[in-house]
């Protein structure tokens, strides 16, 4: 099977669009599912910084949605063909972290997503050439008109929502929210602090303001602090002096939560320093440096963590976001510009410059 898809051929090139060959069937327990729109998001971009960890050449795209063609069946299969889903990350499903309902941890994760895929698994795609193109990113490589996936990375979703647009939610908006709604448990009367309006970010505050959570956002970009005073969080710029000052003067003495998405040293200490006591910070950003803490930022009882994932179970996690979508309380779609796939390039340039939140590519039909 030939079908259009963007690879990225060296770490440091521009993706091109190319024809690619699907050499194999769906095994047992796989789909093949034809991508109706990928979010791009800027775990595929960091390939570039991976110091030769991620192979390459590859097809990327970790934000797939679309329509199932093929399904080989399987004891833990339950998804039909015609059936429209969201493809989120892999996990093995036999760990003890899986069998705990916390596949974001899963004991294979970094090898089945970031660094190669399932070793049993021979080459799936080629290039025009023949040349073997690196395993399935994040069991999708939804940068694509097609993608084979494991069951397991599938959920399935009402066949009446924009299937275009519910990629991201996959991946991105799964794990702003799920920081909000998973692993703070956040509700009424609680406090969140927001560093960095992204997609992750934007997602966290709308999930906060539909958990009913008081919130606090904080950016450099004017426009981004904008949409997430619509989203309902009261907007911060990065450069406001005393910063955590000023957050805690907005959150009744202290943030209970706080959720970094920028990775930056004096944002992360900024927001301890905004914690009220026993209060939380949760990383989802990756730290690319050694972190130094300011003294006294953890104590009376003050904690962080990463969070991988939004802590999610993405069958569980992704049908709450869209029913709180069709109640107008997670207006992710706000988020969105789509992109045809020919234009994956400029996508990425927008997302880098910060033009765009949230970039969709949409495949153009020219499979055989």
């Amino acid at each position: 099977m030939r079908f259009q898809a963007a690879v990225l051929r060296a770490y440091g090139d521009p993706f091109t669009v190319e024809e690619v060959n699907l050499r194999t069937e769906p095994a047992v327990g796989e789909l093949l599912v034809e991508i109706a729109g990928a979010g791009m998001c800027r775990t595929d971009l960091a390939v570039r910084r991976s110091a030769g960890r991620s192979p390459l050449p590859a097809v990327l795209g970790h934000e797939g949605a679309g329509v199932v063609v093929r399904s080989a069946g399987g004891p833990d299969t339950a998804i039909d063909v015609g059936d429209h889903v969201v493809l989120s990350f892999d996990s093995c499903g036999h760990c003890r972290s899986c069998r705990g309902a916390a596949p974001a941890y899963c004991d294979s994760f970094a090898s089945l997503n970031l660094f190669g895929g399932r070793e049993e698994e021979p080459p799936r795609l080629t290039d025009a050439t023949g040349r073997a193109l690196a395993p399935r990113w994040f069991g999708q490589s939804s940068f694509a008109e097609y993608a084979l996936v494991p069951a397991r990375n599938a959920v399935r979703v009402d066949p009446t929502l924009p299937l275009e647009l519910l990629g991201p939610l996959g991946c991105g908006f799964l794990t702003g929210a799920g920081a909000v709604l998973n692993t703070f448990r956040a509700g009424p009367g609680d406090t969140l602090a927001v560093l960095g309006a992204g997609a992750v970010g934007l997602a966290a505050v709308m999930a906060a303001t539909a958990a009913g959570v008081r919130t606090v956002a904080v950016d450099r970009h004017p426009q981004r602090l904008a949409l997430a005073e619509r989203f309902g969080a009261v907007p911060v710029p990065a450069r406001t002096a005393a910063l955590p000052e000023q957050i805690r003067r907005l959150t009744d003495g202290g943030a209970q939560y706080a959720l970094d998405t920028t990775a930056s040293a004096s944002l992360i200490n900024d927001a301890l320093h905004a914690l009220r006591p026993t209060g939380t910070l949760g990383l989802v950003a990756r730290l690319h440096t050694a972190l130094s803490l300011d003294p006294g930022t953890l104590d009376r009882g003050r904690s962080i963590r990463h969070i991988c994932e939004g802590d999610a179970v993405p069958g569980l996690l992704i049908p709450r976001l869209t029913a709180l979508w069709r109640a107008g309380r997670f207006p992710f779609d706000q988020l969105i510009r789509s992109y045809p796939l020919s234009e994956v390039n400029e996508a990425e340039r927008d997302c880098d410059a910060g033009r765009v939140i949230k970039p969709v590519l949409l495949p153009e039909r020219t499979s055989r």
